[in-house]
């Protein structure tokens, strides 16, 4: 295995300077693309849509649960069922008091049935609010019939707008353990990830399994 360079703590710490004038700006860079983000134009959504949810049939003002802004994951079902990309996201997304407390809620929603989706759910200890959006077109209206993406939605008075969605890479740098792995020296151990020779890695996905799946 050919490793980094084995340097003194002087030599480290200056490396690690020059690193770090380099992820301050993409700091700079990532807040100038939210504050542009923020100004982007909205689009409101005229269709009604039916879902089927914990309390039984609900409609998309009732997903936001009395606040004003709504982000949904779109949750892959598969032919065969459950999704582990969606899974180990969803097993990555916090407590949301943090987010409820700024007007904002968060929700899962699928094609799946509902039954097949709540069984799944609590196998997997998630407390999120899931959805059935069975029977409708609301997966293929808002991700263009992409297998999983990221919508936010704004509620003001009686309508409401999309403004926001996001799929692939704009989805993985939200999850915790990404954004961990991405600074240790292995990083994500996947193949496409370019690393020293001889770094552990293996092919993308293959290693995702559900939480309570891997070996103790």
């Amino acid at each position: 295995m050919t490793r980094p360079p084995i340097v003194s703590p002087a030599e480290w710490q200056a490396a690690r300077d020059a690193l770090m004038a380099k992820e301050k700006a993409a700091t700079r860079a990532l807040d100038a693309l939210a504050a542009e983000r923020r100004r982007l134009p909205m689009t409101r959504v005229e269709k009604e849509y039916t879902f089927e949810g914990p309390g039984g049939p609900a409609q998309l003002q009732d997903l936001f649960e009395g606040r004003r802004q709504l982000v949904v994951y779109h949750f892959m079902w598969l032919d065969d069922g459950y999704c582990r990309g969606c899974a180990t996201f969803t097993d990555n997304v916090g407590h949301l008091a943090h987010l409820n407390a700024r007007d904002t809620t968060f929700a899962l929603v699928s094609r799946g049935p509902f039954a097949d989706l709540e069984a799944h759910r609590q196998r997997m200890g998630w407390t999120i609010p899931m959805y059935s959006s069975a029977g409708t077109t609301f997966h293929t209206d808002h991700t263009g019939g992409e297998g999983f993406g990221l919508s936010v939605f704004l509620h003001d008075g009686d309508d409401i707008f999309r403004t926001y969605y996001t799929t692939s890479r704009g989805v993985d740098r939200l999850r915790f353990d990404f954004n961990v792995l991405d600074l240790t020296p292995y990083g994500r151990q996947e193949a496409w990830e370019d690393s020293p020779v001889g770094w552990p890695q293996t092919e993308p996905y293959t290693w995702w399994r559900l939480n309570d799946e891997y070996a103790t």
